[in-house]
């Protein structure tokens, strides 16, 4: 079982990233595309992560993992010594597959962490389309330009490939998300019908993830088509800071996503609709825990993950977030969640369940009086 020091060395690996001494070690890692991106999966005291391999940070880390041995099991080390196991999670069985048309499965949709399958409907976005509107983290087009995905998954596909990924690699969720489109609903028409599909073929729960839509009325329709929770991401909650990082996206307002959020959480129930938010863009550690109380007081869950740069995005040289600053956070909004009674363990499908992109679900244990930990 995980114990109370793991929080905070997964906090150090996410924002130190790891040196690989074999990068072919486990399942693929991920460069480019709608994130985690650039990362591996690692799992350390029983816990699955997904660490940075591919980034400025990661090439310099203090941290560097040994060839793995058959089982996937490797030595982490800190500055040359050793300082405890780790192993990569095995490369996914539906990867070997393709669909009836000849496209990978692996370029339908993909596993994150252990047992989420993930998935980016349409690869394209209104927002990478201009250099004055992108978000300046982002690289949704990269695995597109790449060869290594699709534009859009059809329904069909994503239905195929979610059958199998539960048939043969025992998934349990699903993470849906989406370019913007030139639509109104902003993404929530595409999604609604990939869930008819997939849920008509496999009993999965669904997260959907979009900006809000140009109406309430669409979270009904979500729900219904068989979406368990909903995921609206902010990443930065300043709105001056999101004026300038993500100017296209800033004009959808913090207060539209408030509304959005008050008008969903009764559809989707309280801890089931959530938002990601990227610290260490320039957002203080009051103003995230303070846009934080807010969101948990309507019943919407913050997952604040640390920052990782993407090679090729305008913010490729910026820094991630100390392991110091992410625990600052971490902690108080742990403890905020579980008084709550939020925790990820009761989210139903998603980021915020699976948990992988940050140390958050890890600190929650330590908070919760009926959790024994070694």
């Amino acid at each position: 079982m995980a114990k109370p020091t793991t929080a905070a060395m997964i906090a150090q690996l996410q924002s130190s990233g790891i040196r690989l001494v074999d990068p072919r070690a486990g399942a693929a890692s991920r460069r480019g595309g709608a994130g985690p991106s650039d990362h591996k999966a690692i799992t350390i005291d029983g816990v699955t992560v997904m660490v940075p391999v591919h980034t400025a940070d990661a090439f310099d880390s203090p941290f560097q993992a040994s060839r793995p041995d058959a089982q996937g099991n490797a030595m982490l080390s800190r500055d040359g010594s050793a300082i405890g196991a780790i192993a990569f999670p095995p490369q996914p069985h539906f990867y070997s597959l393709k669909t009836g048309d000849g496209v990978p499965y692996s370029q339908i949709a993909t596993l994150h962490g252990r047992d989420v399958l993930a998935t980016t409907v349409l690869q394209t976005c209104i927002r990478y389309q201009s250099r004055t509107k992108t978000c300046q983290f982002c690289a949704i087009g990269q695995s597109l330009a790449a060869g290594r995905t699709i534009a859009h998954k059809t329904p069909a596909q994503l239905a195929e490939v979610a059958k199998a990924a539960v048939d043969l690699d025992g998934v349990r969720h699903m993470v849906m998300t989406t370019g913007t489109p030139a639509t109104p609903d902003r993404g929530a028409g595409v999604l609604v019908e990939s869930a008819r599909a997939i849920r008509a073929a496999v009993d999965l729960p669904i997260q959907g993830q979009c900006e809000p839509p140009d109406h309430d009325g669409w979270f009904a329709t979500m729900r219904e088509s068989g979406i368990d929770t909903l995921g609206m991401h902010l990443e930065v909650v300043t709105p001056a800071l999101r004026a300038r990082i993500m100017p296209g996206k800033a004009s959808v307002s913090v207060d539209r996503y408030m509304e959005a959020f008050r008008a969903a959480v009764p559809v989707f129930g309280r801890g089931q609709v959530s938002t990601y938010i990227l610290a260490g863009l320039g957002d203080t550690r009051e103003a995230l825990l303070s846009m934080a109380q807010d969101l948990v007081a309507i019943g919407v869950y913050p997952f604040i993950v640390p920052f990782v740069p993407i090679s090729g995005t305008p913010l490729e040289s910026h820094p991630s977030p100390s392991p110091e600053f992410m625990s600052s956070v971490l902690r108080p909004l742990a403890q905020m969640l579980a008084d709550a009674g939020m925790t990820a363990e009761k989210v139903k499908a998603g980021c915020a369940r699976c948990g992988a992109c940050s140390a958050l679900s890890t600190f929650e244990k330590f908070h919760q009086p009926d959790v024994q930990v070694a």
